[in-house]
């Protein structure tokens, strides 16, 4: 085999590749010859199916494979040998066989120097929470109203009633809805409706009627008021109140505790509860930690074709959400993924880094952990603990999900670290850069 490598730009290789087309020839003569040994084709027995039947039908695909194999195998060995370390997968261009030699052109970006990292001598903050008595009380308040019914009442409408209203909105010579009325209800005081709507139906009881004029955000939700200024009638159709289930054994029992006792219900609440603060912990640990090693190294040339690719992705994956949303061929441009795609190839090229300089390796008994961390949230964990344990890219994606948590620690551990305390309400709070 013979390797000849240029240096395209500052981190740009192409590398040429050229070997015998004879070792080509060789192996797919190999495996046509061990198909031709089993293949079930009509109208010859099993092992007697002519040669060139068989290249016929499997040559083509069988050479494609063979070629494939042997990229993946040559390129391994030709960027070990010239000592390249790759920045994503190759752009591979084959080249035509020429006096019995066949090969390929390989272009592709190369692992930034980033130096020796210094993490000693990062300065993070590191965030710590506690869950509290109270915030099992708080919590169990919540699921009690999130399963509350509403009883109607003749009294007038205060904040948290339920309003049920029917309305019918005038807004540049258009009338919403074009026939009839329009109804909706809303918690008074939730911001479901506009907030000003909300506010007059406040002291209102049912049978009573408003009139008012209202100014719509850009933002707003339904494209047809959006920014315009609006004339409102309503019309209160009927006031409930809200009653919450009692903490008795029925209620517990609905969420999987067979025996319906409260204290083992508020066991439940606080493990569920101290799972999400670990999360929004680690997930702080990693904003801060991560901020403070990408501006470390804000000098460093990164790969331009690395986060030209992941910003493309992330407008895909943005459109494909929005034609989940009922959106018809959206077209998001990627440019504006740009800096997030930045970040991230950043992010992804440092946890390398640190964990090549260091020798961290991959600790497999926390990738169970997680895994099971991950199938508890479900109702049945042994068939997710199933999926990932037969999905190589939900694995991998797993792998490097605490790969890079467990650099993010170790840089912690290594670095000048100063407690940060906060109770669990802002603990959960996502962190603002």
């Amino acid at each position: 085999m013979q390797v000849s490598v240029e240096n395209v730009s500052n981190l740009e290789r192409r590398i040429t590749v050229s070997m015998p087309v004879d070792r080509l020839q060789s192996i797919t003569g190999s495996r046509l010859s061990e198909i031709a040994r089993t293949a079930r084709i009509k109208g010859f027995r099993p092992g007697k199916v002519p040669a060139k039947i068989i290249e016929q039908r499997y040559g083509a695909q069988v050479r494609n494979e063979v070629f494939g194999d042997l990229v993946r195998e040559s390129f391994d060995e030709a960027i070990r040998k010239e000592n390249l370390r790759p920045a994503g997968q190759p752009q591979i261009q084959p080249t035509n066989a020429d006096e019995g030699q066949m090969g390929y052109v390989a272009t592709f970006e190369v692992v930034p120097e980033f130096g020796p990292i210094d993490v000693g001598s990062l300065q993070i903050a590191r965030s710590v929470a506690e869950v509290e008595d109270s915030d099992v009380d708080h919590m169990i308040e919540t699921l009690r109203t999130q399963r509350r019914n509403w009883n109607p009442v003749e009294r007038a409408a205060q904040a948290g009633d339920l309003a049920m209203v029917e309305t019918v909105t005038h807004a540049d010579g258009m009338r919403l809805p074009a026939e009839g009325v329009e109804r909706a209800a809303t918690v008074l005081g939730s911001g479901m409706l506009d907030r000003e709507l909300e506010a007059q139906l406040v002291g209102k009881v049912a049978g009573d009627d408003i009139a008012l004029e209202l100014n719509y955000p850009p933002d707003w939700s339904d494209p047809a008021l959006a920014g315009k200024n609006a004339k409102v009638q309503a019309h209160v159709v009927r006031v409930s109140e809200p009653h919450l289930p009692e903490l008795d054994a029925d209620f517990i029992r609905t969420f999987g505790i067979r025996s319906g006792e409260v204290e083992q219900f508020r066991k439940e609440v606080r493990s569920n509860l101290e799972r999400e603060l670990k999360g929004s912990l680690m997930a702080r640990l990693r904003a801060e930690v991560l901020d403070k090693l990408i501006a470390q190294h804000s000098d460093v040339e990164l790969p331009a074709r690395l986060i030209e690719g992941e910003a493309r992705a992330q407008a895909h994956q943005a459109e494909q959400q929005a034609i989940e949303t009922g959106q018809d061929n959206p077209h998001i441009p990627f440019e504006g993924f740009l800096p997030a795609a930045r970040i991230r190839v950043a992010t992804v090229l440092l946890v390398g880094e640190v964990a090549r300089q260091n020798n961290i390796k991959l600790d497999p008994q926390r990738v169970n952990e997680m895994l099971t961390l991950i199938a508890s949230t479900y109702e049945d964990p042994k068939q997710v603990i199933e999926l990932y344990r037969n999905d190589q890219r939900l694995m991998s994606d797993l792998q490097s999900r605490v790969m890079e948590e467990q650099v993010i620690d170790w840089i912690a551990s290594k670095a000048e670290a100063t407690e940060h305390r906060l109770n669990f309400t802002d603990a959960m709070q996502q962190r603002r850069s």
